[in-house]
């Protein structure tokens, strides 16, 4: 049964809705204090605020607080990212590190209260001596984690709609989001308008709209390299066989004589860069010896799923709109692809060539590598919704 906050219960038995409340659990249930902290020091944690004082500018509300029954005690409470609770138009989150938490701690407040009130709880000692171990743990730490896959039970599983949002998969796991999510927050509600202001150029919902149409229509991913793509796709549809690669630059010179010298140019780009990386791909076993990517459509349907979360996040729009996105986008990319590999592989192309081609192909090694540890926990993680959710 799903609950509002995305728990679970199975035979009567709660059911940690990701991994993050599960290694709480178990940390807790240690009896370790310093563990505990750590633990929190590596996880993303979330206090409530009224979006009216949200959207004061320069001006961030103090932590909350309040009294827990049990003990009589004052304590701020957080939550992690696997309990917000559903989405509401006027209650926002702020997302909070452990560190943070220490510098703005109120002075008559002994308690952080996580996830009260849950199975999934911890109460952790605030006073002035362990707020200095909060400090510490959190410049250790590095931050909440990043490079996971990390799936909420009580979210969609199965399903056109898992479908449509496993295509942000990708995104999520770099930077350690849940996958399955159309709720409260993306990251939180000031990153999320903020990342929709700076790199999209998103300020308010009309603009939202037009973006999503483009993204869409395939019309951010790089015309001159989709079209690259398309000639050799082309191609292979007349010859009833792969080009090769004589062929393929001969057709993309044809295709491209009329156009102007800096169009020919990025598309000699664009060839030489699909044809290191095809290879880079079979070298590391990710592409079949005669497989190739026919389309970089992954790049900006993948993408479009992460507007719409952050728009959701920004009140931009509601659920229900969120929804109807993710299913359109399900649609076009099932139109796209034929498998999940597929499309796991147009979206590696497509962000190491555009990184090849703004930096060079040296500075986009590292992009390929970690692009490339993604794809493998995708395609390979049993809990991965590419090996648990059918492409068609």
């Amino acid at each position: 049964m799903r609950t509002g906050n995305g728990a679970g219960t199975a035979g009567g038995t709660a059911v940690a809705p990701t991994e993050i409340e599960r290694a709480l659990s178990a940390a807790v249930a240690g009896g370790d204090a310093d563990a505990v902290v750590e633990l929190l020091a590596r996880t993303r944690l979330y206090v409530l605020v009224a979006r009216l004082h949200a959207d004061i500018p320069g001006w961030t509300a103090p932590l909350p607080a309040i009294r827990d029954e049990a003990s009589g005690r004052s304590c701020v409470p957080v939550l992690t990212q696997g309990m917000l609770p559903p989405w509401h138009p006027e209650w926002v989150f702020r997302e909070v590190s452990l560190g943070e938490l220490a510098r703005l701690w109120p002075y008559d407040v002994r308690r952080l209260a996580v996830n009260h009130g849950t199975p999934y709880a911890a109460m952790v000692d605030a006073r002035p001596k362990r707020l200095k171990a909060w400090a510490r743990a959190d410049e250790l730490s590095g931050g909440a984690r990043r490079g996971v896959l990390l799936t909420d039970v009580g979210g969609p599983l199965h399903g056109p709609l898992a479908h449509g949002l496993a295509l942000g998969a990708h995104l999520a796991v770099t930077n350690g989001l849940i996958w399955n999510r159309l709720g409260a927050a993306y990251e939180d509600y000031a990153t999320d308008r903020a990342r929709l202001r700076s790199p999209w150029g998103i300020p308010h919902r009309a603009e939202y709209r037009d973006r999503l149409a483009s993204l869409m229509k395939n019309q951010l991913v790089g015309r001159v390299q989709e079209a690259v793509l398309r000639t050799r796709h082309t191609l292979a549809h007349r010859l009833g066989r792969t080009p090769t690669h004589e062929e393929w630059s001969d057709a993309v010179a044809r295709a491209f004589a009329a156009r102007d010298a800096e169009d020919r140019a990025a598309a000699d780009r664009a060839l030489r860069h699909v044809t290191r990386y095809e290879e880079r791909f079979r070298a590391d076993g990710v592409l079949a010896p005669e497989g190739r990517v026919d389309t970089l459509a992954a790049f900006d349907l993948g993408r479009a799923v992460n507007v719409v979360r952050l728009a959701l996040g920004a009140r931009y729009v509601d659920p229900q709109e969120a929804e109807q996105d993710v299913l359109r986008l399900g649609g076009l990319a099932r139109a796209a692809y034929s498998s999940w590999a597929d499309f796991s592989l147009g979206y590696l192309m497509a962000r190491v060539v555009h990184r090849a081609e703004d930096d060079g192909p040296e500075a986009a090694e590292p992009t390929y590598r970690q692009s490339l540890d993604e794809h493998h926990v995708l395609v390979q993680d049993p809990t991965s919704p590419y090996r648990n959710i059918a492409w068609s």
